[in-house]
């Protein structure tokens, strides 16, 4: 009997990762590594964990550009 050859897996697409850079003060720098200390995670997953709920509720949602509105300086005379 023949032996009949295997299908290959198609190739997977690789995911593209963008850098995003915040500054925090010491104190805070402090209490999110005592925060991720106790909870046993890393400063990474706490925060992409925590913004989680925005970037899925707005991902495919499509920006409309507002005017704004002129305000009026306050007249004297």
């Amino acid at each position: 009997m023949p032996k009949k050859k295997k299908a290959r897996k198609k190739a997977r697409k690789p995911v593209k990762f963008k850098t995003i850079t915040i500054k925090v003060t010491a104190h805070q720098k402090k209490s999110l590594m005592n925060y991720c200390k106790s909870h046993r995670t890393t400063p990474t997953k706490m925060i992409k964990k925590s913004i989680h709920p925005f970037l899925d509720k707005y991902a495919d949602m499509k920006v409309v550009a507002r005017k704004r509105e002129v305000v009026k300086q306050l007249e004297l005379f």
